[in-house]
Order: C-alpha cells, then structure tokens, then sequence
C-alpha cells in the first residue's frame, strides 16, 4: 500500500476488514473481510468471474450498499458513523456512476437523461441544460442531445451513461462493466473515453470480464468468492 500512496498520493478510499454477508437460513459471504487502499488518482480494474463479488465491492465504494463489518474511509471519514442523509449527500458529491445496462429513460432525450441526477440535488432547470449540455459534449455527444435512446447506438448510449455521471461533477468514477454490451469497435472508444477522463484527474475503477480491458488499466485487482486474490500492475506501469 505504501508504494501506491507514494505513486498516486493522498488516500481516496480505504476498506479495513470491510465484509458483506446476506442474511438468510445460509447466510451467503458476498465480500469477505477485505482491505484496500483506492488512491486519488488511480485507474484501477476489478476482475473476477460472474458472482465473485466486484459488483458488490463497487456497490460498497460507491455507497450504494453498507457493509456488514468492517470500515470504509472516504477521504479519511468513516462512513459507518454516518446517518443515511449524510450517505446520500456525500454519494451525490463524491461519486458517478456507469453501468453495463445504460439505465437510460426511454422517453427522455439525451440532454434530459444526462440532467437526471441534477434534478435530485435541486438544480435549477437552466443550471441543469447547461451542465447536461457541457458533459454531452465532453464525451462528443454536443450532436446528440435531442436525441431519444432508441435513435443512438450502443456506444452513443454508454456515452449518455457517463456524460449523467460526469455532471455530478464526481471524485470518484465507479463503471460496472461499462463494454459488457458493447462490440469491440465500441467499447475500445468507451475506454479511451474514460482513460481521458482520469488523465484528467477522475479517480476511476472498472469492473470487466474483459482481460484486454483490465490489462490497460494502472492496477488490476482479482477477486474470487468475495476476496481479492492478487494485485497486480500490467509491464507497462513497473518503474524502469
């Protein structure tokens, strides 16, 4: 851990024994007792079978889901001491999310469905076009935005998916296979998007099935039956 916090800087994220367990008659270890330091600034790949576990660690990160035992620090403060109000508000500020299925509203244009999380925080509807607007064009959608979902491309829809995360104007940029219903063509441009988007400063982690993906990434994490079994950083990323 050292050695990342030398590379990448101050500590974004940090699980201490952080664990997941469903309850029920055979309670199920989706995550098991788990540390992990996520440093600002890092492009990180989490990879691992289906059911090994990298959706719910996403889903942990990103606040989605509390974990059953355990700490998780974001930027130094422990969630768990946090009423749900609090989670809301610091999941809003500090993270954006992409997912495999684009959740876009089929009725909605791409500008409307880009603003959607604005609407939640309150923000008045010129702020919200005009935010919308910037991150459509950010992602090269300035073309696009009157478009309706069924009108755009699988590509074009995963590009409307992270333009909605971009306006939250996120720390943290959490992708759970964001290619998973991409061809090749596509999904290389989603990717180099969101290498873009960290050369910028976006701390992002990915979640794929894809090797040649996770191979491009600064670090790739392995998980298997809720543990991270290995920690690697592909050739390129070694110092000379």
């Amino acid at each position: 851990m050292s050695s990342a916090a030398t590379i990448y800087g101050v500590s974004e994220l940090e699980l201490d024994r952080v664990a997941v367990t469903y309850p029920g008659a055979t309670p199920v270890a989706a995550l098991r007792p788990l540390s992990l330091r996520i440093n600002t600034g890092e492009m990180v790949g989490v990879v691992g079978r289906s059911g090994s576990g990298k959706s719910t660690l996403l889903n942990v990160l990103g606040l989605l889901d509390r974990p059953t035992g355990g700490h998780y620090l974001v930027q130094g403060l422990d969630t768990g001491t946090l009423p749900e109000l609090a989670l809301t508000s610091l999941r809003a500020s500090c993270f954006g999310f992409v997912f495999q299925a684009f959740h876009l509203l089929a009725d909605r244009t791409a500008l409307e469905n880009a603003a959607l999380g604005l609407i939640y925080r309150g923000e008045p509807e010129r702020t919200r076009r005009e935010v919308a607007g910037w991150a459509l064009e950010r992602v090269g959608l300035s073309n696009r935005l009157q478009s309706l979902p069924a009108a755009l491309s699988g590509g074009e829809r995963q590009r409307v998916a992270i333009a909605r995360a971009l306006a939250q104007r996120p720390r943290v940029l959490l992708c759970d296979e964001p290619t998973g219903n991409l061809d090749r063509q596509n999904a290389d441009q989603v990717i180099e998007l969101l290498r873009g988007l960290h050369g910028e400063g976006l701390t992002v982690l990915i979640a794929t099935h894809d090797e040649q993906i996770a191979a491009s990434m600064s670090r790739v994490l392995s998980i298997d039956d809720g543990q991270v079994i290995d920690s690697w950083r592909p050739a390129w990323e070694m110092p000379r």
